[in-house]
């Protein structure tokens, strides 16, 4: 059983994440090494305890979730590899990130070369702050430090021994959902740009009603997390391709990601809802921002 949790990085996710194991009776750290300002608020706002080095935290904690974009997935994994070779303990460490099965393999590899016990997981849902909102998934030959997170505040649902299959349920699950709002944010700006979002809007109203109350809902919270999910979307490709399948569909979903990216409205902070845009708003910056290219 778990007594002390490590959270790499208490951001977004991972801070809404250390919080409800520290509601829930845990102890929960980090190591703030290189994070940002805002991070180490985060951290702070859920009282997770900041140790200097990653010695320290792979010394002190019984499991690390690394929770974190894509890209920093693999140089957590290296670092706490690193020093888990410069002392003597035992640790379960859990990927939650949103990484290709074959990427997620490599990483677990490291893991367990360097004495610790491995984990694949991924998070599908918001952050936890409603319970029932949110799952964990897992798979691994060892999952039992890991699923103890369900006596702690979280929904954990294990898949199997074989590690991939909670990285793979992820892949195809973010292919729909961010697929999704890739591609709807692309054709409510070509409509913009063609001249015809009137039309097109009243036609959804007519007959993709719920449909399209979901773009009104969902899209204009999007920019601030669509640099982030650049990385995810290019993982759901490498997934596909591996498979067999064209990775092309979501790679487009990328670029839809980047060209956000490029607005201002992605420097806003997540927390900053009241100053999202409708999405009419929203579309009209991005087909403006289309324009001026």
């Amino acid at each position: 059983m778990p007594n002390t949790v490590g959270i790499l990085s208490p951001g977004d996710m991972g801070h809404t994440v250390g919080g409800v194991l520290r509601e829930n009776g845990l102890r929960v750290i980090t190591c703030l090494k290189d994070r940002s300002q805002r991070t180490r608020q985060l951290a702070e706002k859920a009282g997770i305890a900041d140790v200097p080095t990653y010695p320290q935290l792979v010394t002190e904690a019984d499991l690390i979730l690394s929770i974190m974009v894509p890209a920093q997935a693999k140089s957590a994994a290296t670092a706490v590899a690193e020093a888990l070779q410069q002392v003597d303990t035992t640790l379960t460490y859990a990927d939650c990130n949103a990484i290709a099965p074959q990427t997620v393999r490599e990483l677990g590899d490291s893991i367990t070369a360097a004495g610790g016990t491995f984990v694949d997981a991924s998070i599908i849902g918001p952050p936890p702050r409603t319970p029932g909102a949110t799952r964990f998934y897992a798979s691994g030959p060892n999952l039992d430090t890991f699923s103890e997170l369900n006596n702690h505040g979280l929904d954990v649902r294990a898949l199997g021994d074989e590690i991939g299959l909670a990285s793979a349920i992820k892949m195809c699950y973010a292919s729909l959902t961010k697929g999704l709002t890739a591609l709807c944010t692309e054709l409510l700006t070509a409509a913009s740009v063609l001249g015809v979002s009137d039309a097109l809007t009243a036609e959804f109203q007519l007959s993709q009603s719920a449909l399209f109350e979901r773009m009104e809902r969902g899209l204009p919270s999007m920019p601030p997390k669509a640099r982030r999910w650049i990385g995810e979307m290019e993982e759901i490709s490498a997934t596909f391709e591996h498979v067999g399948l064209t990775p092309n569909i979501l790679t487009g979903a990328a670029d839809m990601y980047r060209f956000v990216g490029e607005t201002h409205l992605a420097d806003l902070p997540p927390e900053a809802r009241d100053k999202f845009p409708t999405l009419a708003e929203l579309i009209e910056i991005l087909a403006e921002n289309l324009k001026s290219e």
